[in-house]
Order: structure tokens, then C-alpha cells, then sequence
């Protein structure tokens, strides 16, 4: 009885039926991830000259003299009070006129002067 239930046990296990066949399956969808990880290399690789592209382009200044509040708070360190700030104290002759009025501090400035301008009234 004991070589039948070994025969049966050896069966199973060679048909597969106890053989870590879950395990296996995990294997490929890994080896599948290889290549879209591969794939993904190249549009990490693209992404770069992307953003080249738009420091060729023509970047539309903010006019200090004229942004509403919303616009002037996408510059970097601008909140809202100090958007309200710059708002109340036009019109300015340059955009430096955001340091000399103290309305922000040299290091903002520093950080925004190449998004500004301020545009006269003609």
C-alpha cells in the first residue's frame, strides 16, 4: 500500500498538480515589466529635449502694471497679500520698483525678474 500511495504521491507531483505553478506565472509578467521599464528609459530620455523646447520659444512676460491678482500669485514666492500688495502700488516705471517700493525682498525679485515686466501706458 505504501509503494501505491508513493506511486500516486510521484504522479502528482509529476503531472503538477502540488508543483508551485502560482509562482511561476508571477515569473513572467516580471520579465514582461523588464521591457516596458526598458520603454520607459527612452521617455525619460525625451522628456528632456521637451523641455528645451519651450526655452526657444518666446515666454510671454507678466506686466506688473497690468496681472491681476491670480496671475501675479503664479510667480514664485508672490501669495496673495503680496499680489494684493503690488496691485495697490502701481503704476511702477520698471520692475525693479518691486525692491525699491519693498514690496518683495531682493531674494523674490532675484527669483521672478525674468518673468516681469512692466509695460508703460502710451
Amino acid at each position: 500500500m505504501n509503494k501505491l500511495l508513493a506511486a500516486l504521491i510521484a504522479g502528482l507531483f509529476a503531472a503538477g498538480a502540488f508543483a508551485q505553478a502560482p509562482a511561476a506565472k508571477p515569473a513572467a509578467p516580471a520579465t514582461a515589466a523588464t521591457p516596458a521599464t526598458t520603454a520607459a528609459k527612452p521617455a525619460t530620455a525625451a522628456a528632456p529635449a521637451a523641455k528645451e523646447a519651450p526655452k526657444d520659444a518666446k515666454v510671454e512676460l507678466i506686466d506688473i502694471n497690468s496681472a491681476d491678482e491670480k496671475t501675479l500669485m503664479t510667480l514664485k514666492g508672490i501669495g496673495d497679500v503680496t499680489a494684493k500688495k503690488i496691485i495697490k502700488s502701481r503704476p511702477y516705471s520698471g520692475k525693479d520698483d518691486l525692491v525699491k517700493k519693498k514690496i518683495v525682498s531682493d531674494k523674490v525679485y532675484a527669483d521672478i525678474k525674468d518673468q516681469i515686466i512692466a509695460k508703460q501706458k502710451k
